[in-house]
């Protein structure tokens, strides 16, 4: 039986010269996106990528480049990348952490402002510093306006109900007012409710998926390890961890998960550990 045109769908957080958890280095990730432009692989939109799933058709040479949160450094040091190869990736945002003000430089212009570690961005988030660390709507606006970004949920406040509320039925309704409070945001701020969500810290269970699904969202994004293909489930989208690695590494990654046998038979090698 075929295993079908495998699709990856990758997954990174900072972009940032600051090395640190889940962050990937200006360089590498200029590399990354170049490869792909040089290489003749289309970084599809978070639409497209519904329709391949909906059609059951993944067009070869084709990935869907995700982030996860929302910080400061996706507009100062992968915004100017995906700019430059005409590339775009999706974005999902903390809606309830982004910020006012005006647009700040991104690299390539004078001023560009300091950009903190993952430890320190989360700090910053406690402490409710979150300007220091997170994207301003305006950034948002300006890198929808430019095509580099689609922007969806990663809820409103990144919040682990499971962890905080005992209660099955008073958890719902907190993650349910959760879900709506990201749709609302978006929509006023975007003109669009997102179908589309990413779980916090990847945790789902039966219960997030049936109040997702209710609250109107039909795509989920986990941080299971896999590739996406024509019989994925679009409320269990697995991702691909990309490590901060150079051009020559992620080609050979990339050469494994857009083949159908070939990734089969990695990922399942690869099963139970993490990274890309």
């Amino acid at each position: 039986m075929s295993l079908g045109q495998p699709l990856p769908v990758l997954m990174y957080h900072h972009i940032s010269p600051k090395p640190g958890l889940v962050t990937c280095s200006p360089d590498n990730f200029r590399a990354h996106m170049q490869w792909l432009a040089d290489n003749g692989w289309k970084t599809l939109s978070t639409d497209e990528f519904a329709q391949a799933l909906t059609d059951g058709v993944m067009p070869k040479k084709s990935v869907l480049v995700t982030f996860d949160d929302g910080y400061l450094d996706n507009w100062v040091y992968a915004h100017p990348v995906l700019k430059e190869f005409g590339q775009r990736a999706t974005l999902f945002l903390i809606t309830g952490w982004m910020g006012e003000g005006e647009v700040r430089p991104h690299a390539g212009q004078p001023g560009v402002p300091d950009v903190p570690t993952h430890g320190q961005a989360m700090a910053a988030a406690a402490d409710g510093k979150l300007d220091t660390a997170f994207l301003r709507w305006s950034e948002v606006e300006a890198m929808r306006a430019a095509g580099t970004f689609d922007f969806h949920s990663h809820t409103h406040s990144h919040t682990r109900w499971d962890r905080q509320i005992a209660d099955q039925g008073e958890r719902d309704q907190a993650l349910a007012d959760d879900l709506a409070a990201s749709r609302a945001t978006l929509a006023a701020r975007l003109g669009e409710a997102s179908p589309h969500l990413c779980w916090p810290q990847g945790y789902y269970d039966a219960a997030y998926q049936r109040v997702a699904q209710a609250a109107g969202f039909t795509h989920l994004y986990t941080t299971a390890p896999g590739v996406a293909r024509r019989d994925t489930d679009p409320v269990r989208i697995p991702r691909l961890v990309v490590k901060d690695k150079p051009a020559n590494w992620f080609c050979g990654r990339m050469g494994l998960y857009g083949r159908p046998l070939l990734s089969a038979l990695y990922l399942g090698l690869k099963s139970g550990k993490k990274g890309f």
